[in-house]
């Protein structure tokens, strides 16, 4: 019995860290936890990331926000960019991740695609954002959506990156 106990009571623990895949896309609170499935796509550890990123064999898109300098700030006011260190080789296609996002987003998420990939719908590609980021989950399920056929979701993000000890690289927004 206290076996049977301590088995459903990990199985609990286990669920509470995990959300229930959407049938939409996540519009709200994007920091909290993730799915372990996306439909249509391929979830991929860290061991798997990393021979992926090793042999080149897959395009790894990085999709965490950005928010850029706002054009009309008073003079004297001080702006601090935000440095963002991410997979080596990677395309950063900031702000693509969200639930809803407009045609410019859009174009900008289709182009940044077709930059790496071409018109290669059977290509690896690889999203990524953080550990509990909904960002990711959004890009890779509208790049599914979208016709691409090798969808890839790594749920760790560069916090499970740099966890493994993986190397990282200052990056800029595509």
């Amino acid at each position: 019995m206290t076996v049977l106990v301590g088995v459903f009571a990990a199985a609990v623990t286990a669920a509470a860290d995990t959300a229930l895949e959407p049938v939409g896309y996540r519009t709200e609170n994007y920091r909290a936890p993730v799915p372990a499935t996306l439909k249509g796509a391929k979830v991929v550890t860290t061991d798997e990331t990393v021979a992926l990123w090793k042999d080149k064999s897959a395009v790894f898109v990085d999709v965490l926000p950005h928010d850029p300098k706002p054009a009309n700030l008073p003079a004297g006011t001080i702006w601090k960019e935000k440095v963002r260190e991410d997979i080596p080789g990677s395309i950063w296609l900031a702000n693509v991740g969200y639930g809803v996002i407009n045609k410019e987003t859009e174009a900008y998420f289709r182009k940044g695609l077709q930059s790496r990939l071409g018109d290669d719908m059977n290509r690896k590609v690889l999203f990524y954002c953080m550990e509990n980021c909904w960002m990711s989950w959004n890009a890779a399920k509208r790049a599914v959506e979208w016709g691409y056929r090798s969808v890839l979701w790594y749920p760790l993000g560069t916090d499970g990156w740099v966890a493994a000890k993986q190397p990282t690289q200052r990056n800029e927004p595509y």
